[in-house]
């Protein structure tokens, strides 16, 4: 049985992915700041709740230590939680927004991804999916037939392209595990206003198939539902 967390699962492509995975035969922690939401959306699963906010070293230790207790490895990390920050021109974006935005998207993925190694080293195939955003590639944000070239995203951007950074260097520095940032693609959920043209199944596609790689798999890599991605 493969054994899997996603932070900020309890909505969204979290809890989407949350879904496909235990269809596919994987044990499920729903991770969750509200404790109330987190338990609803497990029950409705049929997954197991963890508390966990990614922003509160106590609370992300105390998560490992409730799937210590339960399992003996962890197999597949999914770093899911994020907030969007302020859509607005750069120019009006201070350091407390960037320091708000960053604790979840990009101090939240370290927080959590550095307590939970000692689990996934367990695993004999340990796997993490980080979440990225086409808002985060230089590629796609200077290309102006791109929605993404005029959307002024200067805080949730700028972490999206932090986290590509993030899987490159966990790929480096940790061979025997298959590391890669995701992009789900313009989805309906919270994060957006549901203004996304995607549907949460197809923005969860890339995310489960990261997920769900073989020992053979890609590591380092960036990809959405049609293929790779442009760093």
């Amino acid at each position: 049985m493969t054994i899997s967390l996603i932070t900020g699962a309890n909505k969204g492509l979290g809890y989407e992915t949350a879904r496909r995975l235990i269809e596919l035969g994987h044990t499920v922690y729903v991770g969750a700041r509200d404790p109330e939401r987190g338990r609803e959306a497990a029950e409705r699963l049929g997954a197991r709740f963890v508390r966990i906010d990614v922003t509160d070293q106590a609370s992300v230790d105390a998560a490992v230590e409730t799937i210590r207790q339960a399992e003996d490895r962890l197999d597949v990390l999914v770093n899911n939680a994020g907030i969007s920050g302020a859509f607005i021109p750069a120019p009006q974006i201070g350091a407390a927004e960037m320091q708000r935005v960053y604790g979840t998207n990009v101090f939240g993925v370290v927080r959590v991804t550095e307590a939970f190694i000692p689990l996934l080293e367990a695993s004999d195939h340990p796997v993490i999916v980080n979440i990225g955003s086409g808002t985060g590639s230089m590629g796609i944000v200077t290309d102006p037939a791109r929605m993404e070239f005029k959307l002024p995203a200067l805080s949730y951007g700028s972490s999206k392209a932090a986290v590509t950074m993030l899987t490159i260097q966990y790929a480096k520095a940790l061979p025997r595990f298959k590391v890669n940032v995701v992009e789900p693609g313009f989805t309906a959920t919270d994060l957006n206003g549901h203004r996304g043209h995607q549907t949460v199944a197809e923005g969860a596609e890339a995310i489960v198939a990261m997920a769900t790689v073989g020992p053979d798999g890609p590591t380092g890599t960036f990809q959405d539902r049609n293929g790779s991605v442009p760093w």
